[in-house]
């Protein structure tokens, strides 16, 4: 073997180790490539992400093409090696080529590429598209036969390679996506992403406003008295009941009322009950996705909960389900300021009325939100008995202090920062 030969072959061997290390690079880097960006970037008219959706349907196919041209660039990788080998040492250089060569196979065509692909798919796929392309059609009537062939075997074991498609991600999936974008988007967005995906484990009775503190108008009081309550609402509508809010009456919306003051300067009570809008009523258990749908359906702003016996539990509005999407509104913030009191050992001071959920969401720990709904109904569960001032209870390793009672009802605590986290 001449001088000149052995320098040929020994460019073609490595021609060869370079065509198996980017069929296992292009294999990596295809089977890895994130389908969700790639459609987005589809989307945008990306010429690659076009070729690489197309290309993508038929995996079977990619994978043969790649697969035959990595065998057969290995195989003749290993003839050339056995035949230099051969060359310089003899006999005993068939076997030495064998293992010299499974090494730089192994380290140079398997495990460089294929990590670089696996950590940069993306941009693999990116680059390596229009060469499988043209691989793909020079060996298409090989991969047609050999794809035939293995599509068969699948086909006994009841499996359709044309029936293959992306699987849609799963809620859950797509919370750990959301999660992941950590540092890549605000707090806010991200937290706002979440709550629209546990709309449907929420129900109404998360965010209604309690029964005791629906502010609504008593119908049979005298008329200057009614006209104040509805000059005291800050909402742009006005509840109405009979005696007691169990017997509601309606609920006013005053732009409504604006109206017909503009026509009829004296309005009476008769003409007030007219403006009314027949009350909303909505079971307990509702989830905040199927109430959001009934608003939407029904032009409703505002819906009483009611429990099993027909008694009103809550009130709940559009805007209570927005803000817990999007946070509070700026009335909304100064009202939580007002209730939830920061301390400076990083303890709060907490009216026992409002929501565990709202808690959380404005002190960012993570208090138990099964069960009870505000902050006096966790405390007596846990404390099974009445409360009284003085008492303190340790609630998912928060110690709480009951620092004021009314009517049997936790009035005001003191929540302080998790043991142990402390401990940690």
């Amino acid at each position: 073997m001449s001088h000149f030969q052995l320098m040929i072959f020994s460019f073609i061997l490595i021609v060869l180790i370079m065509l198996s290390s980017f069929f296992s690079c292009a294999e990596t880097g295809l089977m890895a490539v994130n389908r969700y960006r790639l459609r987005h970037k589809a989307h945008l008219k990306k010429r690659y992400a076009l070729r690489l959706l197309q290309l993508l349907k038929r995996p079977d196919r990619v994978l043969g093409a790649i697969l035959i041209g990595n065998t057969f660039a290995n195989m003749l990788a290993s003839s050339l090696a056995t035949l230099l080998a051969y060359h310089f040492l003899g006999d005993k250089g068939a076997l030495l080529s064998v293992i010299l060569l499974s090494l730089l196979v192994l380290i140079f065509a398997e495990i460089v590429p294929k990590t670089f692909a696996a950590i940069y798919p993306d941009k693999v796929a990116r680059l390596v598209v229009y060469p499988i392309i043209v691989i793909l059609k020079i060996l298409y009537p090989l991969v047609w036969l050999v794809n035939a062939i293995g599509n068969g075997l699948l086909r006994s074991l009841h499996i359709r390679v044309g029936d293959y498609a992306a699987e849609p991600l799963s809620r859950e999936e797509l919370r750990s996506i959301v999660y992941d974008t950590t540092g890549k988007m605000s707090r806010e967005y991200q937290h706002m992403l979440l709550t629209i995906l546990d709309l449907n484990k929420m129900t109404v009775d998360d965010v209604m406003v309690p029964r005791h503190e629906i502010v609504g108008v008593d119908i049979d009081l005298p008329w200057e008295a009614i006209i104040a309550g509805i000059n005291a609402s800050s909402q742009d509508w006005v509840a109405f009941y009979h005696e007691n809010v169990n017997q509601m009456v309606g609920v006013l919306p005053l732009h409504a009322m604006l109206k017909r003051m503009l026509t009829q300067p004296h309005m009476d009570k008769e003409q007030l009950r007219q403006c009314l809008r027949e009350p909303y009523f909505v079971p307990q258990g509702t989830t905040l996705n199927i109430q959001m749908d009934y608003f939407q359906q029904s032009q409703e702003k505002v819906a009483f909960i009611v429990d099993e016996y027909g008694e009103i539990q809550g009130l709940l509005t559009l805007n209570d389900i927005l803000e817990e999407i999007v946070g509070d509104f700026s009335a909304g913030v100064a009202l939580s300021k007002q209730r939830i009191k920061p301390h400076l050992d990083g303890s709060f001071a907490v009216d026992g009325a409002i929501t565990v959920r709202e808690f959380n969401r404005s002190s960012g720990w993570e208090l138990p939100l099964q069960g009870p709904k505000t902050i006096n109904g966790l405390i007596v569960e846990y404390l099974e008995m009445l409360p009284h001032a003085g008492i303190c209870v340790l609630i998912a390793g928060h110690p709480i202090e009951i620092l004021q009672v009314k009517a049997n009802r936790v009035k005001w605590a003191r929540i302080a920062p998790c043991i142990r986290a402390n401990l940690e």
